[in-house]
């Protein structure tokens, strides 16, 4: 979409001098000290002033910020730098973000969160069947952003641009869970020694569920879990149903008549079968 028919900067919540160039600040030159950074955040818009907001406060927070203008950029420079994960607009010159997200899927776990200026559900449920981690609406506050890098970085840890699943140790032991193996220190499942490739929310969904076996997990305890903040409207909700129908897609022998994550009505999911009447399962 050309510029001219995207949202001005004001519309988005930034105010800084359109007029001023695009260049990335530094901790030093911001009067702060310097600092190891904590992880490389690459941030794709085609916004200068975004960018330019971007790149301050990220920086401030400790991170390594690099920069794309578009789709194309943004591959080539994901090459050059393999950053730890990936602020990636929707609307973006020569390849749109939903393209530049199937690309890096094909060949990398990084996180990735989407930023977009129209909220509507279904663009949203777009991006995470594409396997983003997260998606947040333009207008936003930066430090909602920062904060859900943080989460998600605190998860899955630096390094997710590696197409191989790396040696985290967030768990102890092997799960067996019918004709499943579940591997938590690994953070890998394979079913007759077959491993089934799952991203990083994918697997902390999974052993979030399985922790317990049984036990109903609401949906916005599993929102507030796996992407650090509460729902603050039903849509919100709609990000752990789409992993859900991911997760199942993945493991279940037939996803429309789960036996592993069963939907319980009005209040979440649980994992395997159980023989309470009371526990309605649906695809």
């Amino acid at each position: 979409m050309p510029s001219e028919d995207r949202p001005s900067s004001g519309d988005r919540g930034f105010h800084p001098a359109a007029s001023e160039p695009f260049t990335e600040a530094s901790p030093e030159s911001l009067g702060a000290p310097p600092a190891e950074p904590k992880a490389t955040v690459m941030v794709v818009d085609d916004e200068a002033a975004v960018r330019r907001v971007l790149v301050m406060r990220l920086q401030l927070a400790g991170y390594r910020v690099i920069c794309a203008e578009d789709g194309e950029e943004a591959l080539s420079l994901f090459h050059q730098e393999q950053p730890d994960l990936v602020v990636l607009d929707v609307m973006l010159p020569k390849l749109d973000g939903f393209a530049v997200c199937r690309r890096l899927r094909a060949e990398s776990c990084v996180p990735i969160i989407f930023l977009s200026a129209l909220d509507a559900i279904a663009e949203r449920v777009s991006g995470l069947d594409l396997g983003a981690d997260d998606y947040l609406p333009k207008p936003f506050s930066p430090k909602e952003l920062e904060a859900r890098i943080a989460t998600i970085l605190r998860r899955v840890g630096r390094g997710s641009a590696s197409a191989e699943p790396r040696e985290v140790q967030s768990g102890s032991g092997v799960l067996r869970v019918g004709d499943l193996v579940v591997d938590t220190n690994r953070r890998q499942v394979t079913r007759d020694g077959e491993r089934i490739g799952l991203t990083y929310t994918e697997f902390s969904l999974l052993e979030l569920l399985f922790r317990e076996p049984g036990r109903v997990v609401p949906r916005a305890e599993i929102l507030e879990q796996l992407w650090g903040y509460p729902p603050r409207r039903a849509a919100d909700l709609r990000v752990v149903d789409v992993y859900v129908a991911r997760l199942r897609g993945k493991l279940e022998p037939d996803p429309r008549n789960p036996e592993l994550i069963l939907t319980v009505r009005g209040t979440g999911y649980a994992s395997q079968r159980m023989a309470d009447p009371g526990l309605a399962a649906n695809a």
